[in-house]
């Protein structure tokens, strides 16, 4: 398996991690708890060593399955997971805010070395930006954590570039994450740069645009009732139809390479840079093999120009989020 950097301290990755959040929830029901601790292990034998959870993925289900399932093999995986919602601790109840108060933040990062049963967190980020606690207080306890042996590197999730800078000017930044696909382009404008000019990592959540770019999702497509994406501007049947053009290109590139429309968007991400690192989530053992599949598909720099070109004349419809959640990004 290749290996990627994330930030400037040498967090060393799998150049594919696995979302974990779809095993509990989001997509519909949670996985069958076994099922999904052996997807994860399995995740590991064919050499995964990234894996991405939150707190608010449950809430808190999603730590514990992840760190039941990565426990035999702790000292080989790198465990990313967020703070900043807030959430009652007691009975799991999410509110409708977020909180990112230096008192909260070490308090979530106790309980979530509890729920995973680890000693120290590889990679602690914020889940949204708080605009009621300066960035520099939320960097600065992170920092706190990191000298106390708890936290071994910080991240951010979906901020935009001066947040970026300035947390980065407190504590150093090792990965930003946030959406980016071939679906959805928005960090290119300001946020890849500043990550390059500062050293610091990119992980890709939604690279298969929740699904859409894989070929397998159209207008006629009924989600589960707790599908997060039936309120997706993106997953309208309006929007679907329109928008199927995008996956139209995925498959004619897939058809010449000999590869699966979920393989091209992969290695179009994969080629954008070398310290991205995209983490497609599956419940799914065969869609994990053919995830990690792409790392195999060679895109050229002609590919890629030819891909952006014929992309770059396709109008999308539809925003990626609801409103109300679009709010609490960044971008």
């Amino acid at each position: 398996m290749e290996k990627r950097i994330l930030g400037k301290n040498g967090l060393e990755v799998s150049a594919m991690g696995l979302g974990c959040m779809g095993m509990t929830s989001a997509y519909g029901p949670a996985g069958d708890q076994r099922e999904m601790i052996a997807l994860i292990r399995s995740a590991v034998d064919l050499g995964v060593t990234f894996f991405d959870t939150a707190e608010a993925y449950g809430p808190f289900l999603n730590e514990q399955l992840v760190g039941e399932a990565l426990a035999p093999v702790r000292d080989r995986v790198v465990i990313a997971t967020k703070f900043g919602f807030d959430i009652d601790p007691e009975t799991g109840k999410r509110g409708a805010g977020v909180n990112s108060r230096p008192e909260h933040v070490k308090a979530v990062a106790e309980a979530s070395l509890k729920r995973l049963g680890v000693d120290v967190i590889d990679l602690f980020y914020q889940h949204r930006v708080d605009p009621g606690v300066p960035i520099e207080e939320v960097a600065g306890a992170v920092k706190d954590l990191i000298k106390e042996g708890k936290v071994r590197h910080f991240g951010l999730s979906e901020a935009g570039a001066k947040t970026i800078r300035r947390a980065h000017s407190v504590q150093p930044v090792a990965a930003v994450q946030s959406e980016y696909s071939l679906w959805w382009r928005g960090p290119e404008t300001e946020i890849l740069p500043t990550l390059e000019e500062l050293g610091i990592g990119f992980v890709c959540f939604s690279p298969l645009g929740a699904g859409f770019l894989t070929g397998k999702i159209d207008e006629k497509t009924k989600f589960d009732v707790a599908d997060f994406r039936n309120v997706v501007p993106r997953f309208t049947p309006d929007a679907m139809r329109a928008n199927m053009a995008l996956v139209d290109l995925i498959r004619e590139v897939a058809t010449s390479k000999g590869a699966t429309p979920a393989q091209i968007a992969l290695a179009w991400l994969l080629a954008q840079k070398p310290w991205i690192v995209p983490i497609p989530g599956t419940t799914k053992l065969h869609r994990l093999e053919e995830n990690l599949g792409a790392l195999n598909v060679n895109l050229t720099a002609e590919d890629i120009k030819k891909i952006d070109a014929k992309a770059s004349k396709i109008t999308l419809k539809g925003t990626r989020l609801p409103e109300n959640a679009l709010k609490m990004t960044g971008l």
